[in-house]
This record gives structure tokens, C-alpha cells and sequence, in this order.
């Protein structure tokens, strides 16, 4: 299994967790952005630049993805894409997508998008609070365990 990052939005505490976890459990960590990352001395953790461009980095995450992998995303079409692809996909909230569920989200993030292009107003997600944080750390080791069984 690899943990692939959709790393251009994702918060640095996040990151953090991530680094934590991959070397705590030793699997490969991948960030994926269109920017040059800092990224700690690991033999399991990488980044990845991708050139500029609109999805350019979800593209390269999507061409790359293998069944069982993890995808960390807010990017709710590139979950969806992960998802057909027999991967998992956790938002930065601890929110896991799912086959269940991606259907819904896609649908709400269309209509969303919709009312933004008439000119509502709909304003952003709240800011990452320590509940997220929290709620995200938890969602990953639970993961990370049942993949070790």
C-alpha cells in the first residue's frame, strides 16, 4: 500500500500526521504538488512536482493510484476517480469517501458549484480546527491498523 497527497491544499498539520504515520508504520508517503515541497529526511517520505496546471496534480495521482493505495484529498472528483480505481480516499477532516457516499458528494459539489456560478454567495468549508485534526489522526491509524491484519 502507498499513501499518495494531494498536496497542493492540504494543510500542514495534516502533513505532519502523515509524516508521523509513515514512518511510524513504514509505508511509502507521496506528496504530489505543482509547487516545490519541504519534506522530512525519510526514506518513506517523497514529494513530487507536477507541472502547473489546472488538475495536473490529481492526473498524476489518479495515473499512479493502485488498488488498497490511500489517497489523502479534499479534491472530491479526484476521490471519485480513486474510488473507481479500488483505492481509498480521506479527506483532510477525517472523512473517509466512499462508494456509498461519493455519488452524493459529487452531486452536492456540482449543485454548490452551480449556485457560485449564478452569483450566491455560498462562502468556503470552515477552517481545519483541533476536532479535524483530531477526527483525521484517529481515521488514519484505524485505517493503517486494519491494513497491517
Amino acid at each position: 500500500m502507498h499513501i499518495w497527497v494531494d498536496a497542493d491544499a492540504c494543510p500542514s498539520v495534516i502533513k505532519d500526521i502523515l509524516y508521523r504515520a509513515a514512518e511510524r508504520v513504514e509505508l511509502p508517503l507521496t506528496l504530489v504538488a505543482n509547487q516545490p515541497l519541504q519534506t522530512p529526511a525519510s526514506r518513506f517520505i517523497k514529494s513530487i512536482q507536477v507541472s502547473s496546471g489546472f488538475d495536473v496534480a490529481d492526473d498524476y495521482i489518479v495515473q499512479q493510484v493502485e488498488s488498497g493505495d490511500l489517497v489523502i484529498t479534499a479534491d472530491i472528483p479526484l476521490a471519485a476517480e480513486v474510488i473507481e480505481k479500488s483505492g481509498h480516499a480521506l479527506n483532510p477532516r477525517g472523512e473517509f469517501y466512499t462508494p456509498e457516499n461519493i455519488r452524493q458528494r459529487l452531486a452536492m459539489r456540482d449543485f454548490m458549484e452551480t449556485m457560485r456560478g449564478s452569483g450566491v454567495h455560498t462562502g468556503g468549508p470552515a477552517a481545519l480546527n483541533q476536532k479535524d485534526r483530531m477526527n483525521f489522526a484517529n481515521q488514519l491509524d484505524s485505517f493503517l491498523a486494519k491494513q497491517k491484519k
